[in-house]
């Protein structure tokens, strides 16, 4: 059984590995075939021709984007992978356990556990199993684990609330092409209402957090509000995580008919939350007809060419990154049980 349990966790690893680097294939493979005789071409010959038709469709939708953008599309997304790390780091000072952590560990932590998930969405391999692996090697127990993961979840979605609220507050005109396409009219002011309902639901949590409010108790589980420090935390490093992810479409969105970085991020909050929702891996679909839809202005293709450097610079350079990462974690965690249970 000890034997078993060594290599189990080391063969899941490499499951994941494999099943990356072929989602990455397919992933590419799909944005290149949006195109009819691309698509039927990639209908024919091998995986080598495949990827040479592959690189070519990506070159030349890239070629077009200036120097400048890719920079700043570059910096985006340190930006926003910085602020994941920082999600983990807030949850394990509101559990206690940030020392003996290094930002370094966490860093590496977070960056795997996002390039997978982001990539493979709702699966077995996403969040909360890399979490596991890295800390309980670092020796927090489930229920800890447990924590760590929903504080980093909420994070998430009090980041989106509080950035989407002000975004229906100030610009209600964002939602109304999708309310067309549903044949819904609603005016102005329920839509900054909705907004400022949302704004709310955050000014509450701070509240929450203000009055700190007892622990609440299940059985051995003991779940305690956030403390003021780890809200403030949440303040600022979910609103940055989610202005760096829409930064990198922003800036190498053309600058004629580009409608501003309020409707930009606007449109990223719908159409990622709605692809996290259905668990769409990456927001495939999703993405392109939420932004289509709402910025009528640009040219369809130049906006897939935005969301196509948004996926190659958020989702599939950290995926690609994260690979040999998750493959020399395992060797060490399999090389340290094996030294564990050698005789001397």
């Amino acid at each position: 059984m000890k034997k078993l349990k060594d290599v189990f966790w080391p063969l899941v690893g490499l499951v994941a590995v494999i099943w990356s680097v072929r989602l990455l294939y397919f992933k590419l493979k799909l944005e290149a075939a949006t195109t009819p005789s691309v698509a039927a071409a990639l209908e024919q010959g091998g995986l080598w021709d495949h990827l040479k038709i592959i690189a070519s469709e990506i070159g030349q939708k890239l070629s077009v984007i200036p120097t400048h953008g890719y920079i700043l599309a570059g910096l985006c997304t340190l930006i926003a992978y910085t602020a994941l790390a920082w999600y983990d780091r807030i949850a394990l000072i509101h559990l206690h356990k940030e020392k003996g952590i290094s930002w370094v560990y966490v860093s590496i932590c977070s960056f795997v556990t996002y390039a997978l998930s982001h990539n493979i969405g709702g699966s077995v391999f996403s969040g909360g199993l890399v979490r596991f692996r890295a800390y309980t090697a670092k020796g927090l127990t489930t229920s800890e684990i447990a924590v760590l993961v929903a504080i980093t979840s909420f994070t998430f979605s009090f980041g989106t609330i509080l950035c989407g609220g002000f975004v229906l507050l100030l610009e209600p005109d964002v939602v109304r092409p999708l309310l067309k396409l549903s044949y819904m009219n609603i005016s102005d002011l329920w839509i900054r209402f909705a907004g400022g309902f949302m704004l709310g639901f955050c000014a509450l949590y701070i509240v929450g957090s203000l009055l700190k409010l007892k622990p609440l108790v299940i059985k051995n589980l003991k779940l305690e509000y956030p403390a003021l420090p780890v809200v403030i935390r949440q303040l600022f490093a979910a609103p940055i995580e989610l202005l760096g992810a829409a930064g990198i479409i922003y800036f190498v969105l053309p600058d004629m008919g580009n409608p501003g970085f309020f409707v930009v991020l606007g449109a990223f909050l719908l159409s990622f939350s709605a692809g996290l929702l259905f668990q769409v891996p990456g927001g495939i679909g999703v993405m392109e007809t939420v932004f289509i839809t709402i910025m009528p202005s640009i040219a369809p293709i130049e906006v897939f060419a935005a969301l196509l450097v948004w996926r190659l610079f958020y989702l599939i350079a950290p995926l690609v990154l994260s690979i040999p990462i998750v493959l020399l974690f395992e060797r060490a965690q399999f090389l340290k049980q094996k030294h564990i249970h050698t005789p001397v």
